[in-house]
């Protein structure tokens, strides 16, 4: 299809369990090279709409593309899947196994091989390739499920929470690994609790609640719609000394250092002159929210409005 720029799109989806609705229009695309961290609270749908993209579970409407055309059984064997519930066989041998799964994909018996003991290798657990993996530790488990995942070469990833349970050695080694796909030109949708890794590493971040997509963009995109945070540290300033400035809200005080959210109505340049007239300014800061931080705001904002 001439002209399409490869993605994965996730076009108005939507599903229900009875009187309950689990997805609600859900939208958002992936592109190809691309880290795309998909976080929610539990129950928010991410899993859900992962599995839709699978094939495990059929929508009740909307579609989901890749290259631009409706995604097939044929592209579903191009993806690279890590379920949240690990989907190992717990008796069987861990290159075992990868060579099964990668053989599944289309492999031969030589690639497979080749594969399983590349990327065994290359997340660590190449002296247990011969250990069943109810044998192995949880995080062990967890690089051998990633290694499930990548050992048939896919073209697209989909990963639910890949980094629980893992230690700060191997969040490092997962976290280069799906860098270099992406480089590779691979799109990488990931599902996490741990913002601040989703921070450092995706590209884009969609934030969802209750089924649907509340916000989607790079961080600093969703940063421009958020609040602005100042820390001024004013030692000869009493207490309440900003408290009546216009579009301004006190955050918090921790001994000189004050924190402070400016509204639409605020003016920095009032705060600093207030600070001023309390005598000297050692810090004047501009803070940018954290993701967590955005997060936070974004559910807060619509719960408040509904």
């Amino acid at each position: 299809m001439t002209g399409v720029v490869r993605r994965l799109e996730i076009d108005a989806i939507s599903k229900r369990y009875g009187d309950v609705v689990a997805l609600r229009e859900m939208a958002f695309d992936v592109r190809a090279g691309e880290l795309f961290g998909f976080v929610g609270s539990n129950g928010a749908g991410k899993t859900t709409t992962m599995r839709i993209v699978l094939g495990v579970l059929a929508a009740d409407g909307g579609e989901v593309r890749w290259d631009g055309k409706p995604i097939t059984l044929t592209t579903r064997r191009r993806i690279g899947y890590m379920p949240e519930e690990r989907g190992l066989y717990p008796r069987m041998k861990v290159a075992e196994q990868l060579v099964y799964l990668a053989r599944l994909h289309g492999m031969s018996a030589g690639q497979a091989r080749r594969s399983a003991d590349e990327w065994t290798e290359r997340l660590g657990v190449a002296t247990r390739r011969d250990d069943e993996v109810q044998k192995l530790s949880l995080g062990n488990q967890q690089r051998v499920q990633l290694a499930a995942a990548l050992v048939h070469e896919p073209d697209i990833l989909v990963l639910d929470e890949p980094f629980s349970g893992l230690d700060p050695v191997a969040v490092d080694v997962m976290s280069q690994v799906l860098r270099e796909k992406a480089a590779e030109g691979v799109p990488v949708v990931f599902s996490s609790h741990q913002l601040d890794l989703v921070e450092r590493l995706c590209d884009r971040v969609g934030i969802v609640r209750s089924g649907r997509m509340e916000a989607c963009g790079t961080v600093d995109e969703l940063r421009s719609g958020g609040t602005t945070r100042l820390l001024v540290d004013a030692p000869g300033a009493p207490d309440g000394w900003a408290d009546d400035l216009p579009g301004v809200t006190v955050l918090g005080r921790n001994g000189a250092r004050t924190e402070l959210e400016l509204g639409d109505r605020a003016d920095d340049q009032a705060v600093l002159k207030a600070a001023l007239a309390t005598g000297p300014v050692h810090e004047f800061t501009r803070r940018q929210s954290s993701l967590t931080e955005l997060f936070r705001n974004v559910v807060t904002h619509e719960e408040a409005g509904r």
